[in-house]
């Protein structure tokens, strides 16, 4: 008699081929759509730092400030569930002791309100969506999901430019591990203000247009690897003021060897990127390998079942009755 396979070993050869199918589309197809930039980002990042910054009241350069840098930044969900872009609203204000606690960041001793729009899947910027400043490199506020050990083009708002990121390197922060990128801004003029002319050594000139001027003693970005997501931040602004057409610097508006994330910025970006990542992982490694293994050892399980299940005649058997006279 031949015998059937059972339906326990079909149904494991089924299971089994369907997580086999499963696997790759975890990893080439769930994966990259889960590593998308939010639209409703929410965040606020702290630096400081110390350094010596223009008092308007003294009309002077005061040295040793202690200096608090506060970047918020928000998604405007509406403008981009319209674009289909991320669309992230930035501000960034820079304090001293007198100017804080400030019921509005207007009264804060630097205050930029920017934009910036991104793609969500790539990172690079957007142009579109009342965006401003225009905005360019490969990396502003984050680098790219899946970052690689080479140079990034990240964009520095101070200096309305962008700055070459040399990767340097691992490092962890707060034990975590994380790219480490590093750059430098020589001095670049940044644009006009209208000011006394004594600010800037010409004292028989009521008011002078005076040249902006940028510098960073040294930028310094700690990234995650699976995210993008800056883990720690560090940055050396020195902005000044000269003369029209002035070769050096005559006055010192700010100048910080190292402004920095806090500790609870730092401890929060690490709460955030492990969050992520672990996502990340979850659907591009482990669910996919665990399918896998899964996959084959119930598909091989089925069909030796199903193979045994599958019993011919002995071949020694006769087939029919005998033939008498």
């Amino acid at each position: 008699m031949r015998r059937t396979a059972s339906p326990f070993s079909l149904i494991m050869l089924g299971l089994g081929t369907f997580l086999l199918v499963l696997a790759p589309m975890l990893a080439w197809y769930v994966e990259p759509r889960a590593a998308v930039n939010p639209i409703d980002i929410d965040t606020t990042a702290v630096y400081k730092g110390t350094g010596s910054v223009f008092d308007l009241e003294k009309v002077a350069t005061v040295p040793d400030k202690t200096i608090t840098v506060t970047q918020r930044v928000r998604g405007n969900v509406a403008e981009s569930e319209k674009s289909g872009n991320a669309v992230w609203d930035v501000i960034t204000t820079v304090d001293t002791d007198e100017s804080l606690p400030a019921a509005d960041p207007h009264d804060a001793l630097d205050y930029q309100p920017h934009r910036w729009v991104l793609d969500r899947e790539t990172t690079r910027p957007v142009h579109c969506c009342e965006e401003k400043p225009y905005i360019e490199g490969e990396a502003y506020l984050k680098f790219p999901f899946d970052v690689q050990k080479r140079d990034y083009r990240w964009w520095d708002n101070t200096l309305g430019g962008v700055v070459t990121m040399r990767y340097q390197g691992e490092k962890k922060i707060q034990g975590y591990t994380g790219y480490r990128f590093t750059a430098s801004v020589p001095a670049a003029k940044t644009g006009t203000r209208l000011v006394p002319g004594r600010l800037v050594n010409l004292p028989d000139r009521p008011q002078v247009l005076a040249e902006e001027w940028y510098a960073n003693h040294g930028i310094e970005l700690v990234v995650d690897q699976a995210t993008g997501r800056v883990l720690y931040a560090q940055t050396g602004p020195r902005r000044t003021l000269r003369a029209p057409g002035g070769t050096k610097d005559e006055a010192v508006l700010l100048d910080s060897r190292k402004i920095a994330f806090t500790t609870a910025t730092q401890k929060e970006a690490v709460e955030r990127a492990e969050e992520d990542s672990g996502r990340l992982r979850l659907v591009g490694q482990t669910l996919p390998i665990g399918a896998a293994v899964t996959g084959f050892v119930l598909a091989l399980a089925g069909i030796v079942l199903v193979v045994r299940g599958r019993r011919h005649p002995d071949s020694s058997e006769s087939s029919g009755s005998a033939v008498t006279m």
